[in-house]
């Protein structure tokens, strides 16, 4: 028996590359439902191969006989409607940031701590990671298991998709305007975006981080472990699709560069290209429509007595959204919510 799914927020970025990802898994589901806001009902988004949904309204929908829903609306949206669909009896995958630090909901990445799943009947809600949270645990886990991580340093180049269609709208249309020497508008950026970099992403909290890096640092510990320390800088890059991070690590115990690289090379969902030449490393434009974690310049930080620096690079409309929340169901109609229908 097939799962009846929704997919709200279906008209986004995210939206769309989760049913996108759905398709191409053959996730086992009878019915597919597309939600968004009002001004989008009537309009069609693709599911797999020749298929095409109507949208539907969110604000009217009843999610009674509903299995799943993978949502990615906007915290505020989120906040509204999810609880009405996990009180419904649907299993909420959350891909915003509103429910991600509530102790009762999960937070959860499959390779990292699956187990977390096991306690997502509290609220019947999961939340999916900051995509630039997900590819750098990935890359952490398989490192911590081995000689526990002290301490980590993190400088993101976070691709402008991340803040929706606009934001990619307004790359394309500054870059065009500069070719063509008219003047450059900003609508979604603070600042000019194309041919530059920006060290802001969100809002600016109290003590002079931004949002984006505080919930790089609050969701690693809730994911990896509290006693993880993290300091990050996240900056917006002039990229369409792809997140890279620049990530050293210092460790409790001692760890060289051949141990951590064969690890890598075992862990799921990660894959390791590091060769010390031209070439050989990975950018967002290779990683841009993959699923795995890709990881380069595996390399000795001299400056602490254990310490290691990488490259970590991922598609984040993929594994650091859509695809992450697949995986979550996936393990969930495997596991927990087979257990409980059992």
């Amino acid at each position: 028996m097939g799962y009846r799914v929704a997919v709200v927020g279906a008209t986004g970025n995210v939206g769309r590359e989760m049913l996108k990802t759905l398709a191409e898994r053959d996730f086992p589901a009878d019915d597919v439902v597309a939600l968004a806001s009002e001004r989008s009902v009537g309009g069609e988004v693709s599911y797999g191969e020749g298929q095409v949904l109507k949208v539907r309204d969110l604000a009217t929908f009843d999610f009674k006989g509903t299995d799943l829903v993978l949502s990615s609306p906007g915290a505020k949206v989120s906040a509204a409607h999810m609880p009405r669909a996990a009180k419904a009896g649907a299993v909420v995958i959350d891909n915003t940031s509103y429910f991600r630090m509530d102790p009762d909901v999960p937070l959860v990445v499959p390779e990292v701590n699956p187990e977390a799943l096991a306690n997502y009947g509290k609220r019947n809600i999961i939340a999916n990671p900051n995509c630039s949270t997900i590819q750098m645990v990935v890359a952490l886990k398989p490192l911590h298991d081995l000689a526990r991580i002290k301490r980590v340093v993190v400088a993101t180049y976070q691709s402008v998709s991340g803040a929706g269609r606009e934001a990619m709208d307004e790359l394309f249309n500054q870059t065009r305007a500069i070719y063509v020497n008219d003047p450059v508008t900003k609508e979604r950026f603070t600042k000019q975006i194309a041919f530059n970099v920006i060290p802001h992403i969100d809002a600016f909290m109290a003590d002079g981080s931004t949002k984006e890096e505080w919930k790089m640092v609050v969701e690693t510990k809730k994911i990896l472990g509290r006693d993880i320390q993290v300091a990050a800088t996240c900056v917006r890059v002039p990229v369409f699709i792809g997140h890279a991070e620049a990530v050293t690590v210092e460790f409790e115990h001692a760890i060289d560069e051949k141990t951590a690289r064969d690890a890598l090379k075992k862990a799921p969902g990660v894959t390791v290209i590091d060769r010390r030449l031209d070439e050989g490393y990975v950018t967002p434009v290779e990683a841009a429509g993959e699923d795995s974690v890709y990881i380069s310049r595996i390399r000795r930080d001299p400056t602490v007595k254990h310490g290691l620096s990488l490259w970590v690079v991922a598609d984040n409309l993929r594994k650091g959204a859509a695809l992450n929340a697949v995986q979550i169901a996936e393990a969930l109609i495997k596991g927990p919510m087979k257990e409980k229908a059992a």
